[in-house]
């Protein structure tokens, strides 16, 4: 028969990867939600990405998918990931257009999350391009930051520029700005460089997600009360 230490440390064990999911969903979904998303869209972009991200079709459509290769530079076979930048990719396009921002602000915006990332990110030609905690919340921040900056005047969401700006300044900075560097490192055998590699796990896909959510914390904004202020109007 099981002691009441061992119970408590078998629920334990239970609950915290419940928790640690539950609070993974609330994030997710609030960040989606302040881009116009709903909640169901937002476990679908995420499934998604994580499924082609990771490979999860590779077997079914018999290539593989999750990884595109780009170009192979000595014994680097330089790719591109689905899910951790394709798709993120794409959704900064659709918000792009979605919201007509001005390129020139939008432009600007990339540039300065890009050198942010740049200056706080190393090449490693064993695990890529990394950041070490706490830099690696500088572009976050910095997304978030001109988010504010550029939409003063307009009073509109920040939400969707945060995103646009880190994900992209994230893809510029470190994925594409120290790609040169890691390329002219020595490897003794074939190695990949996939860009997004790391998939829902990548800065490019974390950082656009975390900055949103910072906005939405600074400034308390209800997406569903945005709407309907945009339906009467």
């Amino acid at each position: 028969m099981l002691s009441l230490e061992e119970i408590g440390l078998w629920l334990l064990s239970i609950s915290l990867p419940i928790l640690a999911v539950y609070f993974g969903y609330l994030i997710i979904t609030r960040a989606f939600n302040n881009m116009g998303f709903s909640s169901v869209e937002a476990i679908i972009i995420v499934f998604l990405s994580a499924l082609l991200g990771y490979g999860f079709f590779n077997s079914i459509i018999g290539i593989s998918f999750n990884n595109l290769p780009l170009f192979q530079y000595n014994n680097w076979q330089v790719g591109i990931n689905t899910g951790g930048a394709i798709i993120p990719i794409a959704l900064s396009i659709y918000l792009g257009i979605k919201h007509r921002y001005s390129l020139k602000r939008l432009g600007l915006g990339i540039i300065i999350v890009s050198i942010v990332t740049y200056l706080v990110t190393q090449p490693n030609p064993e695990k890529g391009i990394v950041a070490v905690f706490p830099l690696w919340i500088a572009p976050i921040l910095a997304a978030s930051i001109v988010s504010f900056w550029f939409l003063w005047d307009s009073r509109r969401n920040p939400g969707p520029f945060a995103y646009i700006c880190g994900t992209m300044g994230v893809l510029i900075g470190a994925d594409i700005f120290h790609l040169i560097e890691l390329l002219q490192m020595e490897i003794s055998s074939e190695t990949p460089a996939i860009i997004g590699g790391a998939v829902v796990f990548d800065m490019v896909f974390i950082t656009g997600i975390l900055a949103v959510l910072l906005d939405g914390v600074v400034t308390f904004q209800n997406p569903s009360s945005e709407k309907k202020k945009t339906t009467q109007t």
